[in-house]
């Protein structure tokens, strides 16, 4: 069965975005002061992952060289619109959760949701992530879009992992 992991980062007060949608402040900082011996392997996460699932904005501002980089995974685009799809590309205008779910019992790999404030808020109220990865950028934006919206419910993670690399903690948190 494949897991659904939200695998992103915020800044030190919780925003995935700043206010204007973007994310050029995602980035290291040059502080190898605190780095761990363990790292992170994302070319790793990104071998095991079989589905991206973003919203339309983060599939419109995603760059054509990320896109390039997601060729041979099934994309999976929640939006309103009436879209219609490629080979690898596939547009859901419903129940993105629902088609998630459906996709999961058909792989053992990792379904990624790689972004977007509203597609996030709503596997977290349906409380079916089963990995948060969350790279903390130390930087306090003061605005943007959350990563947690109101009424979540209340869900009890394990931290398994942590790591610090370029001046950015990452947390490897699973449902309890």
């Amino acid at each position: 069965m494949r897991k659904i992991v939200l695998n992103l980062a915020i800044s030190l007060d919780g925003y995935i975005a700043d206010k204007d949608g973007g994310f050029e402040w995602i980035k290291g900082h040059d502080d190898s002061r605190q780095n761990t011996e363990k790292k992170f392997d994302f070319d790793a996460f990104l071998r095991q992952t079989e589905v991206v699932v973003m919203g339309s904005k983060a599939y419109e501002d995603c760059p054509e060289e990320q896109l390039e980089v997601f060729k041979n995974k099934h994309i999976l685009v929640a939006t309103s619109r009436n879209l219609t799809g490629t080979d690898n590309i596939e547009f859901v205008n419903g129940d993105i959760c629902a088609r998630v779910l459906d996709l999961q019992n058909e792989g053992d790999n990792i379904i990624w949701l790689y972004g977007g404030g509203g597609l996030t808020d709503a596997f977290i109220k349906a409380d079916i992530v089963d990995e948060y990865i969350v790279g903390i950028i130390p930087i306090i934006l003061g605005e943007g879009i959350p990563l947690f919206r109101e009424n979540n419910p209340t869900l009890e993670l394990h931290l398994n992992e942590c790591f610090v690399e370029d001046g950015i903690p990452i947390f490897k948190y699973t449902r309890r």
